[in-house]
């Protein structure tokens, strides 16, 4: 079992991200997993691995079935077809059938902690270890708590907890019984804003001190991409791409994966001999990434962000279009800018640059990097 791997781990609390025994090993696996409600398919035909020590994030919007796989790796629901594998234990599928939840050596962070509320945080953290004796107990409780830095805190009730205490305490409870996987189910959606920062970085703190392999499931972008090894972006119940944040916000494979992350725009153009011809004007092929060759004469979709882009005040004569909206972000502006060529852009400026509605602009592109492109549609 992974967990004898992880025995020492816990006590490792001078390395923030420590070192796992296998990074190759692969801890979960899902198989062609599929989950219909009648003529509702919430999960199609789902395909993913996780290795050991990773944390890797299901990502998408509502409805896209990220829950309800989180739920499948559970126990909480039984799939309609396919096999998850945890490690090297078949708990859905083949001849094994299907396991309960207590029969799967799977740990889970409910979205409102769960906390019971009669019980200190001690005992809260105590309530899974059935298997030991009162000395063990009380160590692996000790050793948690220190693990979740609320080693003050052994004998509080959890109504005298702020909210981010509250999710350290369910943390080192899923964390007590050694779990192969733990799953995290929109882990910090109760938390404010400045808490929810600061705690997305505490707990994968903890869960790299603890060497756990672990599965959070989200539709906040900004945490997906901070806190994780790698993402999953599903749509309709599957995969659209998986890989690790920078790759997928930089390098998104589909138009759906680059529309979802971050503020999207795109330019239309038409690919020749020259170069890609749009609203803003002809690029350089070797502007955008991958080959663009073969589709010559054919029109594409550029991907373009807003700090890719910047406006320029200027004449009508010289405008590429006029400003129709601006959204004020605190240290930027964000600037909706509707081009002559009938495409709608942003463009991100710092908060002393403002422009009025209605104002025409010159557009450039200054992103230094090659940009993601997509046949049109």
């Amino acid at each position: 079992m992974a967990h004898q791997q992880r025995e020492q781990r816990v006590s490792d609390f001078d390395t923030v991200d420590a070192a796992v025994e296998d990074p190759e090993q692969t801890v979960l696996e899902m198989d062609g997993v599929t989950k219909d409600y009648g003529q509702e398919v919430a999960v199609d035909d789902l395909s993913l691995s996780v290795k050991d020590g990773e944390l890797l994030t299901l990502l998408g919007p509502s409805g896209c079935g990220k829950t309800t796989t989180l739920r499948l790796l559970a126990g909480l629901e039984r799939p309609t077809d396919g096999s998850i594998t945890i490690a090297d234990e078949t708990v859905t599928g083949g001849e094994d059938g299907f396991r309960q939840p207590d029969q799967r050596d799977v740990g889970i962070v409910f979205q409102d902690y769960a906390l019971f509320p009669h019980l200190t945080v001690a005992e809260n953290v105590a309530f899974g270890l059935t298997d030991h004796d009162e000395e063990a107990t009380q160590q692996r409780v000790d050793e948690l708590l220190e693990l979740v830095d609320l080693t003050d805190h052994h004998d509080k009730m959890p109504s005298n907890l702020s909210g981010g205490q509250q999710q350290r305490v369910a943390l080192a409870r899923s964390l007590a019984p050694e779990p192969d996987v733990l799953l995290l189910d929109e882990p910090f959606s109760n938390l404010d804003v400045r808490l929810r920062v600061e705690m997305r970085e505490e707990v994968r703190k903890i869960l790299k001190r603890a060497g756990v392999t672990a599965i959070s499931v989200t539709h906040d972008q900004e945490e997906a991409l901070s806190i994780s090894d790698r993402v999953a972006i599903m749509n309709d119940g599957t995969v659209a791409q998986v890989g690790d944040p920078a790759t997928v916000f930089e390098n998104p494979e589909s138009r759906f994966v680059a529309s979802f992350l971050g503020q999207a725009s795109f330019l239309s153009g038409r690919v020749t001999d020259d170069g890609v011809e749009t609203g803003l004007g002809t690029f350089s092929l070797d502007r955008l990434n991958g080959s663009v060759e073969a589709y010559d004469g054919a029109m594409v979709d550029v991907l373009v962000r807003p700090d890719d882009l910047r406006a320029v005040p200027t004449g009508e004569p010289t405008a590429d279009g006029y400003v129709v909206h601006r959204q004020y972000n605190g240290p930027s502006f964000v600037y909706r800018v509707s081009l002559h060529s009938d495409d709608v852009v942003h463009c991100m400026h710092n908060h002393v640059e403002t422009f009025d509605a209605g104002e025409p602009v010159e557009v450039d592109l200054v992103a230094d990097h090659e940009l993601a492109w997509y046949p049109t549609e």
